[in-house]
């Protein structure tokens, strides 16, 4: 394809006269003819770089096709115009445009196959944009067949890869002629469709073999998370992108999930939960705030997540969701939780929800209130025993010895346990640079409150001279 040069002659004087008569030659059924003649007088037109001519010129050869329901003529046609010799960029769009706006009605009356075949032509001409939105259209064709109501196993699959194989091939983030927002809609339907096809296949792998067995679908979950990385999270920030902002994080959840990266979905929760038509729906406001709630106590105790869980405590919002509040209060609260009366006070409600309705997830709070009782333990106390910690914990010894390694391991305490006596220490061994360090500051914090009594001193004994005087 070239680029548009100086116009050397119009022929539009030709063209004028050449059009109806080539119509005639189609009422006569004499297609061949007409379009003989169209492409002779294009490539003149071609030629003297006369762009206004050339797109009318193949514009019409493709019409006459097209109302001649010449379909093959058709494809060849705007195969051999896109290949012609210093063919011009922009005729090839605008027949490519054209050719576009036909599949509707070509897929309602002459069936799929004759759509195939146009969608194929079009697809073998490489302009950016054009080329994306009929690849997107294909491979919705291809997803419609893995939901066919009486498709196999193993059909649904390979329908349900091939379309996500077709958006995937598609670097649309490196298209400067697409627009911004529709990038953006092609790179969440490419994340959809990798995600669908993650699940159907981690569904074929047993669970004991975990997600990184052979065939899962482990490598989409990871393409997922790479095509999440491409959109500007500022860019969904607009009011008018907000539909694309509740779709990227909804995929993005999805994806955390998988991961069980609770703190990261609590994360995308609160951006949905700050998009103003979320808050000015009080429902959907309200089941934000609340996932919100439940994924932060169930991520591991760490810096961030303490520091996204105090501020959510503070945040008056959520004063109207007692029992919400009740729950993240126990874990701000530096007190014991016995999992008994937490299992009791809120499991009847939490069971219901879809969050815990899951037993793992359900597991992994009671792993959160042990680990949050743990750190309390070590606060308050020193040496435990070991009998008394299980108590606490209403764990059994193994299950308390594994829970005090994990945090041991993760740095969250420090402990040591003294298994023959059956002793927890909590109390870590000091440096001798340690304990000069806190030395140099005590002396520091009296040398402070000398001089402050001193100046006060001074102040005193100067105001008693003065009243004697």
């Amino acid at each position: 394809m070239a680029e548009v040069r100086k116009q050397e002659k119009d022929f539009t004087k030709e063209v004028d006269e050449l059009l109806p008569e080539t119509s005639a030659l189609v009422k006569s059924v004499q297609l061949s003819d007409a379009l003989e003649r169209l492409l002779a007088l294009e490539k003149q037109t071609r030629n003297a770089n006369d762009l206004p001519s050339t797109t009318r010129l193949a514009k019409a050869a493709l019409e006459l096709c097209y109302e001649s329901r010449d379909y093959t003529q058709l494809n060849s046609t705007i195969s051999l115009l896109s290949k012609k010799h210093g063919q011009l960029k922009v005729v090839v769009q605008a027949i490519v445009e054209q050719a576009i706006s036909w599949l509707p009605g070509i897929r309602q009356e002459q069936g799929v196959e004759k759509w195939l075949e146009l969608v194929e032509t079009l697809r073998s001409i490489f302009l950016e944009t054009p080329r994306a939105r009929v690849t997107l259209a294909l491979s919705h064709y291809h997803e419609t067949l893995s939901k066919a109501p009486n498709a196999l196993a193993a059909t649904i699959k390979e329908a349900l890869q091939t379309a996500s194989d077709l958006l995937s091939d598609l670097q649309v983030e490196t298209y400067s002629s697409m627009e911004r927002r529709e990038k953006t809609e092609f790179i969440l339907e490419q994340m959809r469709l990798l995600i669908a096809v993650a699940r159907l296949k981690d569904a074929e792998i047993p669970t004991k073999q975990g997600k990184n067995a052979l065939g899962s679908g482990e490598p989409e979950w990871v393409k997922a998370k790479v095509g999440g990385r491409k959109v500007n999270e500022s860019f969904l920030k607009e009011k008018a992108n907000e539909d694309l902002k509740l779709k990227y994080y909804d995929l993005m959840i999805q994806q955390a999930l998988h991961q069980s990266a609770y703190l990261e979905v609590a994360k995308h929760y609160e951006k949905v939960w700050d998009t103003p038509s979320i808050k000015e729906d009080e429902s959907k406001s309200r089941a934000a705030l609340e996932h919100i709630v439940y994924y932060v106590v169930l991520a591991p105790h760490d810096n961030e997540q303490s520091d996204m869980l105090h501020h959510l405590f503070a945040n008056p919002a959520l004063e109207k969701l007692e029992l919400h509040y009740n729950l993240v209060k126990s874990f701000v609260t530096r007190e014991l939780m016995r999992w008994p009366g937490i299992e009791s006070l809120y499991g009847p409600f939490l069971r219901t929800t879809p969050v815990f309705s899951v037993s793992k997830q359900w597991e992994d709070l009671h792993t959160r209130v042990v680990e949050h009782n743990v750190r309390v333990v070590a606060q308050y106390y020193t040496r435990i025993t070991l009998s008394r910690l299980t108590v606490l914990l209403d764990l059994t010894p193994q299950q308390t010895e594994e829970t005090l390694a994990r945090l041991v391991v993760s740095h969250t305490i420090w402990a040591r346990v003294d298994r023959p006596a059956g002793i927890v220490n909590f109390n870590s061994k000091r440096s001798a640079e340690d304990v000069m360090n806190d030395w140099s500051s005590d002396m520091q914090k009296l040398l402070g409150l000398v001089e402050k009594t001193w100046i006060g001193m001074n102040a005193a004994q100067a105001a008693q001279s003065r009243i004697k005087a």
